[in-house]
């Protein structure tokens, strides 16, 4: 007798013909499609048993002479991409849709328009092949990119145990998780208004730098001194964060440097980089030490497309060495959108049998 894989929702139909309900949740080495498209970036991803054989991003360059990213614009580029980009992540994992197990696909947060053509391409394949739909929160997906497992020279590489901590930072979000498992998060500290990225990439702008901005930032702050010049921290209560005032500070003190000589950015571009930089990173791991120092926990992870960031990175694992920390980063493929990190999740969403009805919608916002 058939047994629908996403009761008690009515909505949703999808029926199994051939496996029992609880033979899929028992069947080994899951494989499943997973895709991203929440922002500018259209992925898709192939794992099996959690490990990622294939991660296949088709970035929109188009945004680039705008200064950011225009929705309408991205979601039309999803649309020219996302067929070419699952059909290329099936031919380097060498897997036919056939033996696909289950879609998985970021649900929320991220822009609506860029989500709906991710969401509605998920459900519809899921559909046609008859197996189950995931549905991603994407900031949990930046946490869980931490697990996926890598190998480097045959070697397995250690991954976060549980309780940790995950300092996840982007151009939308910055926030400090709380991680029991890997379907059991809590977010502890958050920003209150703008987030780091998004620091980031104003304080590029504001220097005359071409978008994105915050990797050129990165660029010139290896060369410069970041001491040259101070700007403040801001005074958060407790593990939340707040980059509007950094921003204004950053504005004010170009804007008088370049009154009292028009080449002040040019001859200085280094040392102000290095400088914007520094304190962002300050800000960001005194937080993140202040919540390891409340919770007691010991492995601690950096996620997210700002997680890239060399010095954040380096700040990061120098913290760790000092305070006798756990560290993990993930690879510079996992920091930024991808789908390898919504396979991961949707591995584990697979194996506790949390399946969405087709019913499912994007959202541009998402709770946790």
């Amino acid at each position: 007798m058939p047994v629908d894989r996403c009761l008690p929702d009515p909505a949703c139909r999808v029926t199994l013909p051939i496996l029992p309900f609880f033979d899929l949740l028992l069947r080994p080495m899951p494989i499943i499609l997973a895709i991203e498209s929440s922002c500018d970036e259209t992925s898709c991803a192939i794992s099996r048993d959690g490990a990622i054989l294939s991660n296949i991003i088709a970035g929109q360059a188009v945004h680039a002479r705008y200064g950011g990213v225009v929705p309408e614009l991205a979601s039309r580029a999803h649309l020219q991409n996302i067929v070419p980009v699952v059909d290329e992540a099936l031919k380097v994992a060498g897997v036919e849709l056939a033996v696909v197990d289950a879609i998985a696909f970021t649900q929320s947060p991220g822009l609506i328009g860029s989500l709906l053509v991710g969401s509605q391409f998920a459900k519809s394949l899921a559909y046609s092949l008859n197996v189950p739909l995931i549905a991603v929160h994407h900031m949990q997906a930046h946490v869980l990119a931490n697990l996926i497992p890598r190998r480097i020279d045959g070697v397995e590489q250690p991954r976060p145990g549980f309780p940790f901590l995950c300092l996840t930072v982007s151009g939308g979000h910055t926030q400090i998780v709380f991680c029991e498992s890997p379907l059991k998060m809590q977010v502890i500290g958050e920003t209150m208004d703008d987030a780091a990225g998004e620091a980031f990439d104003k304080s590029a702008k504001l220097l005359g730098l071409p978008y994105p901005g915050g990797p050129l930032i990165d660029k010139y702050a290896l060369t410069g001194n970041p001491a040259r010049y101070a700007f403040p921290e801001p005074r958060i209560p407790e593990l939340d964060f707040s980059f509007s005032g950094l921003k204004t500070a950053i504005l004010y003190f170009l804007q008088d440097q370049a009154a009292k000589d028009p080449g002040f950015i040019e001859n200085n571009l280094p040392d102000i980089c290095a400088s914007i930089q520094g304190r962002i990173v300050s800000i960001l791991l005194n937080k993140l030490k202040k919540a390891a120092g409340k919770t007691g926990v010991r492995d601690l992870c950096l996620a997210g497309g700002v997680s890239a960031n060399s010095g954040l990175r380096d700040g990061f694992a120098r913290m760790g060495r000092q305070l006798g920390w756990n560290v993990f980063i993930p690879p510079f493929e996992y920091c930024t959108d991808n789908a390898a990190m919504i396979a991961i999740t949707g591995h584990y969403k697979f194996l506790a049998g949390d399946f969405a009805p087709l019913s499912v919608g994007a959202s541009a916002r998402a709770v946790w």
